[in-house]
């Protein structure tokens, strides 16, 4: 059974540090592209961190020096370090795979084609 769990979300202040964890069940995660998303009410999701089978990576220009994304193969299980926090980072946090065989990230966007989704996990960024 596929499944995507996240943890690690919480209340901070504003330049505090979380690192959320998602933790991936019925297929090696490093063989996927996989990413990390966020949303708050109201609007969109969107991709903030993404990493390729080759261990690339990508993030949005909100997040870039300051959010890491990263696996451990062992666990099987994928982590976003979040740095330098800021209200604006406040939202649902969801990890998301491209699928067993979803393969590479798509170059253009590495953020499409995501069909494994966890529940979210709520980060709250205070000032």
């Amino acid at each position: 059974q596929v499944q995507l769990v996240e943890s690690g979300g919480g209340s901070v202040q504003a330049g505090g540090s979380l690192r959320l964890s998602c933790v991936v069940s019925g297929y090696i995660s490093r063989s996927v592209c996989m990413g990390w998303f966020r949303q708050v009410p109201g609007k969109e999701r969107e991709g903030v961190a993404a990493i390729d089978v080759d261990g690339s990576t990508r993030f949005a220009d909100s997040v870039k020096g300051r959010f890491t994304i990263s696996e451990d193969n062992a666990k099987n299980t994928l982590y976003l370090q979040m740095n330098s926090l800021k209200p604006e980072d406040s939202a649902m946090y969801y990890c998301a795979s491209k699928g067993r065989y979803g393969g590479n990230c798509n170059p253009y966007n590495p953020y499409s084609g995501m069909v494994d989704w966890g529940k979210g996990t709520l980060v709250t960024i205070s000032s």
